[in-house]
């Protein structure tokens, strides 16, 4: 089953809120998903506490460097989608949970410092593959961006992208006030009222255009296998 982590050294990246939607939008569909919180301030986990959260989402809380894998694995056999949203620092836990992911995404909001963490991301996730010996899936997505404005410092941080060929969601998440009424009141953008928050609809397109990025990702590898295994057959 597909395992995806969030990671960013940076705080403030927008890594939480990304893992929320992605697990919402999933579990809306009606797949089971099982969101692991290693993030110390483990935002998820009370967001899990409030109404309306969906049926086929669960949360554990908080696994540890000795858990962390064990947990994965158990996660991954009872749902089949696993989302962790790692903490912001580079120790082994992060390590043993990037090593067991089918896709790494590295968000980064459009400035210089932001980029200096997802550097740090990117160097993690290349020091696993090499201690693993197999390649890692793995995305930056630019977050809290605006609509209608791309900064001088965006275009270069994209550009610095290209050139080193590192993978780039199409999608941006929006700097969305919506986005962290979620974390006040639970549940999912489709649960909000819509009149008493601004752009809703916005945010639901925004936040569906990602997820069926993530998922479409995801499905590439066992598309490719099941062709091999067709063509063996």
């Amino acid at each position: 089953m597909p395992v995806i982590s969030f990671a960013s050294p940076k705080g403030g990246s927008g890594k939480t809120t990304a893992a929320l939607l992605l697990a919402t939008e999933i579990a809306q569909k009606g797949i089971g998903v099982t969101v692991i919180d290693a993030d110390p301030e483990t935002y998820i986990d009370s967001w899990s506490r409030l109404p309306d959260k969906p049926a086929k989402l669960k949360v554990i809380k908080s696994p540890t460097e000795q858990s962390i894998i064990d947990d994965i694995n158990k996660a991954s056999a009872e749902t089949p989608f696993v989302i962790i949203d790692l903490e912001g620092t580079a120790n082994m836990l992060v390590a043993y949970a990037i090593s067991q992911s089918d896709l790494v995404i590295i968000p980064l909001q459009p400035s210089n410092l932001d980029a200096k963490g997802a550097a740090k991301a990117l160097q993690l996730v290349k020091q696993q593959e090499k201690a693993f010996k197999r390649q890692i899936p793995h995305a930056i997505l630019f977050t809290r961006t605006k609509a209608a404005i791309r900064t001088r410092t965006m275009a270069h941080i994209q550009e610095e992208l290209i050139k080193a060929k590192i993978s780039v969601f199409q999608t941006q998440l929006m700097e969305r006030e919506v986005y962290r009424s979620l974390f006040s009141f639970g549940g999912t953008l489709e649960t909000l009222d819509t009149n008493e928050v601004y752009k809703l609809q916005d945010a639901i397109v925004n936040a569906r255009a990602f997820a069926g990025e993530v998922i479409n990702l995801v499905g590439k590898p066992a598309k490719r296998q099941a062709k091999q295994e067709a063509e063996v057959a």
